[in-house]
């Protein structure tokens, strides 16, 4: 039997049972799914190198379906198969009664891919059109520093391909010449609710992908013998990276749900017979009476992953001074996004896990210290202006087994949220640090301001994540130390943290004994009257507001919640010891650290009275520190009035 003739066979196979897993579950996508028989067939079971009893085998080559919605065929495949599913411990062959359970609450086979659900075979959650294609290039860049011989496969969608995030991901591909990753172009030519633009068309794909630079292959998506032709073409390589245009029919074999109006709706009944019937049809006048062949799954090479090297790290005045810091250490003052990037270099020495991802900012993130280090610059990656791009291959290392840290100002990290969480949903073991966060940077304007950033993150973690932790920490250091004991318990946690850090050198508050954890608070002052709690840059501000309120003879504790979630019982307790009063002050907009204080309190059912300073107002540039915090409400000044106000000492 022709391979051809045994594609077909197999592709009408899978692409029965995408329609009869959507028709049971009641929703799906089978006519994109069709769409895909052939590419998945080959791929599947002919191009890749894996292991179906072992899927998630650290160096097989590697599947990113970015157009998720098209996963019964490769859910199909795996039932054919046998190929295994489950969590860790607990695998087992996929069978048909997995199909049949498509999309229920105890099944692995989920919606979109979810590797975390119990199919290995994904490295990242997928679905949100228009980020397969990024994570698919950090899985490459992962191979690459590995030494791995590892290929990456990625399907995109012709609609999801007019998302911005492609293009910055072809970008990023050709900049770093990842030869090891194929973007295949799905050209089916609709989308959900009609045809795609002619921009995404077949012949438009392919002119802007040879603009970008790649060598492209324009298929017919149908045909066995191109596909191979084109696989084998990149598995040769030589050329550049590559890219495939492949041309394919939606609902392909069944001409009565093709076109406008079948996406996401699985026929059932009758129309399902009819278009089953459709497909053997199509079988016979492609395959004759031919019986399907068996395939040759490859294995994958044996190799294993270069082993981390771990060292203790050390403390932040031995690493200051090792890196040469000493003069401005002994300044007693130091901004906290340094302290980061201290470190982070740090941390990049003492374990060979540690990567560090930017978005043209490193001078200011100070990653650039990373990357200027000549025994880390390999593991510095560079993103331009591309932050959307930047936290899905982040998404793809951490896949890979690296720790990546993913660096900008904190108000563009604004615009990968979709990309954040659903990182979050693939398990990433992902860091976010957000430098020039709140409004202390003052003369820049509100376009560079971070302000809603920590009642977006504090969201995440408000559910537990695979771990059963929170899915994200939320961590506002306030000064050097903080910066960067908080950095090193980041690197330690298996799961998603965010750091803010801001642009102005701050006094130190700590010292090294000081021990900053995930989940903490530090207590700087105790007090009787009123409880003040602040974090990061407000700290220093709220401590200055201190001596004002000691004059009026008002005596308040200072707590520093430096972690969102925090010890809630610590913190009740502090404010029933200051009679229930409470003043918390953050240079965001509303939505994060007052949020979480008063769900605590009205949580316990004690009486409490909670004021709050905020971000009140939509700022603009400042000259300075004091003009920006005097314009918002944030002074200390202004500070020790709402604080005397709150305890009746003033009436406004």
């Amino acid at each position: 039997m022709s391979f051809e003739a045994a594609v077909h066979s197999k592709a009408i196979r899978l692409d029965t049972l995408s329609l009869q897993m959507c028709a049971e579950a009641g929703s799906g996508h089978p006519t994109t799914a069709m769409s895909l028989g052939q590419i998945v067939t080959v791929l599947m079971y002919h191009s890749m190198r894996w292991v179906p009893e072992d899927p998630g085998y650290p160096t097989s080559d590697r599947l990113v379906l970015s157009a998720g919605h098209a996963v019964p065929i490769v859910y199909a495949a795996f039932a054919d198969l046998g190929a295994h599913v489950g969590i860790d411990g607990e695998r087992r062959p996929t069978t048909m009664d997995d199909l049949n359970d498509f999309r229920a609450t105890d099944s692995p086979l989920d919606g979109h891919p979810n590797p975390r659900e119990g199919f290995p075979f994904f490295d990242a959650a997928t679905g949100s059109l228009g980020q397969g294609l990024s994570a698919a290039a950090g899985l490459g860049l992962a191979a690459r520093l590995d030494g791995l011989d590892q290929r990456i496969y990625c399907i995109i969608g012709d609609g999801e391909s007019r998302e911005g995030q492609i293009a910055e991901a072809l970008d990023f591909i050709v900049d770093n010449g990842l030869t090891n990753v194929l973007p295949i172009f799905n050209c089916n030519a609709y989308g959900q609710a009609g045809s795609v633009s002619d921009q995404q068309g077949p012949e438009r794909t392919r002119a802007r992908l040879e603009a970008y630079g790649y060598h492209v292959i324009d298929i017919d998506g149908h045909d066995p013998a191109a596909i191979k032709s084109a696989f084998d073409s990149f598995i040769e390589g030589g050329q550049g990276p590559m890219a495939i245009v492949a041309r394919t029919t939606k609902g392909w074999g069944a001409p009565s749900i093709q076109g406008d109006g079948w996406h996401g709706k699985p026929p059932t009944g009758e129309k399902l017979e009819q278009c089953i019937e459709e497909l053997n049809a199509s079988g016979a006048s492609l395959i004759g009476s031919m019986e399907g062949a068996d395939f040759s799954i490859y294995p994958p090479t044996i190799e294993a992953r270069p082993e981390t090297t771990h060292r203790p790290c050390r403390s932040f005045p031995e690493a200051m001074k090792a890196f040469e810091f000493g003069e401005a250490f002994d300044k007693g003052a130091f901004a906290t996004r340094r302290a980061y990037g201290v470190a982070l270099r740090e941390l990049g020495h003492a374990n060979s896990s540690i990567c560090s991802l930017d978005a043209d900012v490193c001078n200011s993130t100070f990653a650039q210290w990373f990357r200027d280090d000549p025994e880390l610059s390999d593991r510095f990656v560079e993103c331009k202006i591309a932050e959307q791009n930047m936290v899905s291959v982040g998404l793809g290392m951490a896949a890979a087994g690296k720790i990546p840290f993913c660096s900008t100002f904190a108000k563009f990290l604004t615009r990968a949220y979709d990309q954040v969480e659903m990182a979050m949903n693939s398990g990433a073991n992902m860091k976010f640090v957000g430098s020039h966060s709140g409004i202390s940077l003052a003369a820049d304007g509100p376009s560079q301001m971070s302000l809603p950033d920590v009642a977006w993150f504090r969201s995440l973690g408000s559910v537990k994540d695979h771990n059963g932790a929170p899915g994200c920490y939320v961590l506002q250091p306030a000064d050097g130390y903080a910066a960067y004991a908080l950095t090193m318990s980041m690197a330690e946690h298996q799961g998603m943290c965010y750091m803010r850090t801001h642009r102005p050198d701050v006094e130190f508050l700590y010292d090294e004994n000081t021990d900053f954890k995930l989940g903490g608070m530090e207590v700087l002052t105790e007090g009787r009257d009123l409880l003040i709690v602040s974090a990061g840059y407000m700290l220093h501000e709220c401590n200055k507001a201190l001596d004002d309120l000691d004059k009026l003879g008002i005596d308040a504790s200072l707590a520093d919640l430096y972690s969102l979630p925090f010890e809630e019982d610590r913190l009740l307790d502090l404010a029933n010891e200051n009679g229930g009063m409470v003043l918390v002050v953050e240079d965001n907009y509303g939505g994060g650290l007052f949020s979480a204080v008063a769900e605590a309190c009205a949580r316990s059912g004690d009486a409490f009275t909670i004021e709050h300073l905020f971000v009140d107002r939509i700022p603009k540039s400042a000259r300075g520190e004091r003009e920006i915090l005097e314009q918002c409400g944030l002074h200390h000044q202004q500070i020790t009035r709402q604080a005397a106000r709150i305890l009746g000492l003033v009436t406004a």
